[in-house]
């Protein structure tokens, strides 16, 4: 079901918000069935278009997550948008329903309470009977307070309600078609939208993409047997660039990567026993306690990260440093007799809102735990935290039923441009390729290098096809490869 025209377009009284930025409030219906009934408001930001005689209109961008707030992540990334993009679009963007000042999904009224229950499973994930017991039953936990908190929200919290809020924020900015740019998990709303208002698309990039399919329903039986992330692949494309990293920081040395022990080879041996030397004895770093499961969860987030306020390409360097103070926090803890710090957790609240009412996973009588081997032995270390994560909505109660399934085909207005890294360690390449051939107008523009988005990780080269095909709709040739503008460990 698209939002039909007669739904109430929200009026936006925008207000100054910060430096160069101004904010709105958008009243949208929280069911697009009842467009009269109750409703929820959104927190809604722009810049405004720097060359104001030559603006072509607003562009839209989210940032992903998914539950990722646009109020805070656009004047982060504002800087990383090409220079003519930002002369000549409005770009906006907005705290999707469920999220950040919007409606935000909330399990405990006091965020000690959700801590004290996420004290219990193991951080990173389970290993062992007993882990993975207490893991499942915290999960389940949760997930009945959030329904018992939330109960008219949850079911109506999917992908593509909020692409149907996108459209009537199209609509308040007065934009006859939607141009837009999504990142990552953002990227899936992209899609969302142009199949559900194909005839609305006149310029759509997509960073970054998962496999639609994938990521809703799987193919054939997958949706019984295996989870999303693991459908989507994201183990593989972890491990993938966890080698890569390891391999090139030890090539590098230790005065450029900190963790380097002289050869590829022996710091991947290195990073082997470091988790060794964790899973016998915990240790105390940077305020936290270290297990050999959240290292491997800091290892992940490192390897997502960047720094685009620095404009730094990929977090290797710091991650490297992080996996030497680690290394060095092991070497002493033989030693230290002082009791570790407890860990604290960031809430899974709102993503899990979104990922587990959108895709279809096994539920919790599936065999979670040879899933986690399954993920292990084609992944290596990184497999498992993937297929827990996909665990924690076995339990989840509630599916929106206006979630968006496919086809994912729909001929739309104007064609859209994927573009992806090869290197991505969350939406592995391959994702961004199957998105590209679902979509019935598409083309793939590939970025020879690592990190997780072309946004957070520049591209000179694929920033010009971008700018010429949001502002003029020129799509760059079939098979286009740029390169990174700042390979790892460039400085």
């Amino acid at each position: 079901m698209a939002a039909p025209d007669t739904v109430p377009v929200p009026r936006l009284a925008w207000a100054a918000c910060a430096d160069g930025f101004e904010c709105a409030t958008a009243r949208v219906p929280l069911d697009h069935h009842d467009p009269h009934g109750a409703g929820i408001d959104l927190a809604v930001i722009r810049h405004p278009a720097q060359d104001r005689a030559h603006r072509i209109g607003s562009l839209f961008y989210n940032p992903g997550g998914p539950a990722a707030a646009g109020t805070t992540a656009l004047p982060m990334m504002l800087g990383q948008f090409p220079e003519e993009v930002r002369r000549r679009f409005d770009i906006v963007s907005f705290d999707p329903r469920g999220t950040g000042g919007s409606a935000p999904v909330q399990c405990f009224d006091d965020p000690a309470d959700e801590q004290a229950l996420l004290a219990g499973p193991a951080a990173g994930y389970p290993e062992g009977a007993d882990q993975q017991h207490a893991w499942a039953d915290a999960y389940q936990r949760l997930a009945r307070q959030c329904a018992a908190r939330n109960p008219d929200l949850l079911a109506h919290i999917s992908t593509a309600n909020v692409a149907r809020d996108m459209d009537l924020l199209r609509r308040a900015v007065g934009d006859r078609q939607l141009s837009y740019l999504g990142t990552s998990y953002g990227s899936y709303l992209g899609a969302t939208y142009a199949n559900l208002f194909p005839g609305r698309v006149r310029a759509m990039v997509l960073d970054s993409a998962p496999d639609p399919v994938a990521w809703s329903t799987g193919r054939g039986d997958q949706a019984a047997t295996t989870g999303a992330l693991l459908r989507n692949g994201s183990d593989v494309a972890t491990a993938r660039v966890l080698d890569a990293f390891l391999d090139q920081c030890g090539q590098a040395g230790p005065q450029t990567c900190a963790f380097s022990a002289g050869t590829a080879a022996a710091t991947r041996a290195r990073y082997g026993e470091l988790l060794q030397r964790l899973r016998t004895r915990p240790v105390a770093f940077n305020g936290g306690t270290f297990t050999a499961g959240s290292a491997v969860e800091a290892t992940i987030i490192a390897l997502y990260a960047t720094n685009p306020v620095a404009k730094l390409p990929i977090g290797w360097t710091v991650l490297g440093a992080t996996l030497q103070g680690l290394w060095s926090a092991t070497d002493a803890s033989a030693t230290e007799t002082a009791p570790l710090p407890p860990v604290l957790r960031q809430s899974p609240d709102q993503a899990l809102a979104v990922v587990c009412s959108d895709s279809a996973n096994p539920p919790a009588a599936a065999d979670w735990p040879a899933l986690a081997e399954h993920a292990r032995t084609r992944s290596g270390e990184t497999g498992p935290y993937f297929a827990w994560a996909d665990e924690r909505c076995a339990d989840w109660p509630a599916r929106d039923r206006d979630r968006y399934d496919g086809p994912w085909d729909r001929r739309t207005s104007a064609p859209i441009l994927v573009v992806a890294n090869t290197g991505d360690p969350a939406m592995p390449y391959e994702g961004s390729r199957a998105m590209a051939r679902s979509l019935a107008r598409a083309r793939l523009l590939t970025v020879d290098g690592y990190g997780h988005t072309v946004l957070a990780n520049p591209s000179d080269c694929a920033a010009e096809h971008e700018t010429r095909y949001l502002t003029d709709g020129v799509l760059p040739a079939p098979g286009t490869v740029c390169a990174p503008t700042k390979p790892p460990f460039s400085g």
